[in-house]
């Protein structure tokens, strides 16, 4: 049940109103994107959100403080993994895609053709011999002593 938008509506002054759509077109975002975006970080971080200015946010940055932003170091076999997992991905996707093509394709052959068919009894009272054996005369072939 779990994906449904919901709705959230509130008021606020001009000012901020007029702030929040001029964060929007720096962004190049709708108003409501500046908001969904606010909103996901929030609940990302469990409501653990601390807004700072860009002095202070140079400031965490030039310092030693490692708290913000975090940095993680990767040994380099890790990224290499990931990109030999992340071609072999691309990979499966394309052979997926081919099999689906092929799927199609056959799936409208099948459709294309007629529905053709063949009765097992209708084709023993055709012939009582095999096809291959009618050529010969049925003597001289070493089949025809054999299986006769």
């Amino acid at each position: 049940m779990g994906n449904k938008n919901k709705t959230i509506s509130f008021r606020v002054n001009e000012d901020a109103f007029e702030k929040l759509r001029e964060i929007a077109e720096e962004r190049d975002i709708s108003l409501s994107a500046v908001f969904r975006d606010y909103v996901d970080t929030l609940v990302a971080h469990d409501g653990q959100v601390q807004v700072v200015t860009e002095e202070e946010l140079q400031e965490l940055e030039e310092s030693d403080d490692d708290s913000f932003p975090p940095k993680v170091e990767v040994p380099k076999s890790f990224v290499r993994e990931h990109e030999r997992l992340e071609l072999e991905a691309e990979h499966l996707r394309e052979q997926l895609e081919e099999h689906k093509r092929y799927v199609n394709y056959l799936r409208e052959r099948l459709e294309s053709e007629e529905d053709e068919v063949i009765m097992l009894e209708d084709l023993d009272t055709e012939a009582e011999e095999p096809a291959f054996m009618s050529d010969h005369d049925g003597e001289g072939s070493s089949f025809s002593r054999e299986y006769r």
